[in-house]
């Protein structure tokens, strides 16, 4: 339960970072366009991701209004669903203490805590996979007509959340299964044809909404061209075209072992007994060890070595088969284990955490030099507390070890929420400008944006806004007395090119995503903040 309200804590904790500002305002848009099947952003057609989130958070925001939380709260219920189906999961093959350790193993993952703040496709794919797995291993012993269509639900659902990527993992863990159980007979039955057609069939809204927006349309100018089929995007340019960096958004080229060293912290405290017990299943497997299943490891492995093969490489992506990882995890902490080496290591790799991480808050709260302080007091006071009992409770080491290790996560997710996230926020000026117009500026003025990336801006404004490139700034008609929000490259092109403007307010910002040392250190903070501005055409 505590775990819980730390990934739901943040709920109404304002967007630092650009994704999330973006996903909201195209659900913003939908509403105020009064469509379903186009996305639009800053008033432009837009073609980047599939549309299930996004109506989603349409919903959403028609029954509970445009929010902060109202935005957050499908994902999070989709989080939900990821616990549910982990333990599921976990609990066919593994039993209860395996299961309940595989939900905890995913509610306290470094990145899974992250993310359920900054809200991204994640918490969504989690749940769609994890489920469609469960799913398709009961119709693997079993047809149910009801497994067989939350089966083919789940993955359109996955689909229609990131792309046809995402059958990935969950035909690579129905593959993995009847392959290393040399079943192979099994791999032409009729049904996963027929779980084939039926996601075939749930997916058709999204190739409806793509060829309604953009193959009826060729005109439309897309990453700079017309004629750009959506349908075609969705089937390869979306992932596959990322994968071999020859789409339409391409990357540099990744590092291979980019994943291998990002879970290290992203699935913190348990990336050491992932790898542990993932190679000890693999060398198992060799030496033909029957395994309970082969789901969680084919699946997670096989898209796990995708990614890091591929261009595209953020942190986050591997998010979406942590809760296969946690499978994995579970079963190697579980076990009463009689090899002395193993026992060893299973203590230390979680103590190795659980005395790093509060050392690492306790150097980052005293560069940050956070106002609500007295929050980590009562943080610390239930750390040691809590820590106290379980150390007392006659639980068997592993046990308590386990306990500890997500004890500590809870530690830092509540640091984490409470004192670094407000900082941040306090440094967003694309919020304080936002605000600025909602309060003081009259609801028939225009606004424009003269920055690229400022999405959170455009949630935040309570009214629709469009993009205009600054070096048009002088020359394009704009409506009369429309407001722009500007930044720092704007301005000093103004001044440059003796452009007139009027400058309406100006407020400090945080450009970055990414935490730098220097703004970490309150010494130093201000000399990473910039200036973004508030102005009109005089």
């Amino acid at each position: 339960m505590i775990a819980l309200l730390i990934n739901f804590g943040s709920i109404n904790t304002l967007f630092f970072s650009d994704d999330p500002g973006l996903y909201g305002s195209i659900a913003k848009e939908l509403i105020y366009k009064h469509k379903f099947w186009e996305l639009y952003s800053y008033g432009q057609d837009w073609l980047d991701k599939p549309h299930l989130p996004f109506w989603l958070v349409m919903f959403s925001f028609k029954i509970f209004g445009i929010h902060t939380w109202s935005y957050k709260l499908p994902a999070l219920l989709c989080f939900l669903l990821s616990l549910f189906y982990t333990y599921k999961f976990t609990l066919k093959f593994y039993g209860q203490l395996a299961a309940m350790m595989s939900t905890l193993i995913v509610s306290t993952s470094l990145h899974v805590i992250m993310s359920n703040t900054d809200v991204r496709a994640e918490p969504y794919l989690m749940a769609f996979i994890i489920g469609a797995i469960y799913h398709i291993s009961k119709l693997e012993t079993r047809f149910e007509v009801p497994d067989f269509i939350l089966a083919a639900l789940l993955t359109a659902f996955a689909i229609m959340t990131k792309g046809i990527f995402v059958i990935i993992p969950i035909y690579a863990a129905l593959g993995g299964q009847l392959l290393l159980q040399k079943e192979y007979k099994d791999i032409f039955k009729l049904q996963w044809f027929a779980l084939l057609l039926l996601t075939i069939t749930f997916s058709l809204p999204e190739i409806y909404a793509l060829f309604k927006q953009f193959d009826q349309h060729p005109e439309l100018l897309v990453f700079n061209r017309h004629d750009v089929s959506g349908i075609k995007w969705f089937l390869y340019d979306s992932q596959f075209g990322r994968f071999a960096n020859n789409g339409p958004i391409t990357r540099p080229k990744g590092d291979v072992f980019f994943f291998l060293h990002t879970l290290l912290w992203a699935l913190a405290p348990w990336c050491l007994l992932f790898y542990y017990a993932a190679g000890r299943t693999v060398r198992q497997i060799i030496k033909g060890v029957k395994q309970p299943e082969y789901y969680a490891l084919s699946g997670g492995l096989v898209l796990l070595i995708l990614f890091s093969v591929s261009s595209f490489q953020l942190p986050f992506y591997t998010n979406i088969i942590f809760p296969l990882f946690a499978v994995i995890i579970a079963n190697f902490c579980s076990e009463q284990l009689t090899n002395k080496s193993e026992q060893t290591f299973r203590l230390v790799a979680q103590q190795i955490y659980i005395i790093a991480f509060p050392i690492v808050v306790f150097v980052l709260h005293f560069f940050l030099q956070s106002p609500d302080a007295y929050l980590l007091y009562i943080d610390i006071a239930g750390l040691v507390l809590a820590a106290y009992f379980i150390v007392k409770n006659k639980e068997a080491s592993n046990i308590k070890m386990f306990m500890l290790s997500c004890l500590v996560m809870i530690f830092v997710g509540f640091y984490i929420n409470t004192n670094l996230y407000p900082i941040l926020v306090a440094d967003k000026g694309q919020i304080k400008v936002a605000s600025e117009i909602n309060q003081n500026v009259p609801a028939n003025r225009h606004v424009y944006s003269l920055k690229g990336l400022s999405n959170v801006f455009q949630f935040y404004c309570n009214r629709p806004s469009k993009f205009l490139e600054y070096r048009d700034f002088d020359m394009t008609y704009t409506e009369k007395d429309a407001v722009f929000f500007a930044d720092q490259d704007a301005i000093d092109y103004f001044n440059t090119h003796k452009v007139d403007y009027k400058i309406i307010n100006t407020f400090w910002d945080y450009p970055r995503e990414n935490l730098l040392p220097a703004y970490i250190n309150h010494q130093s903070r201000q000399s990473t903040l910039e200036h973004v501005y508030l102005i009109k055409k005089l």
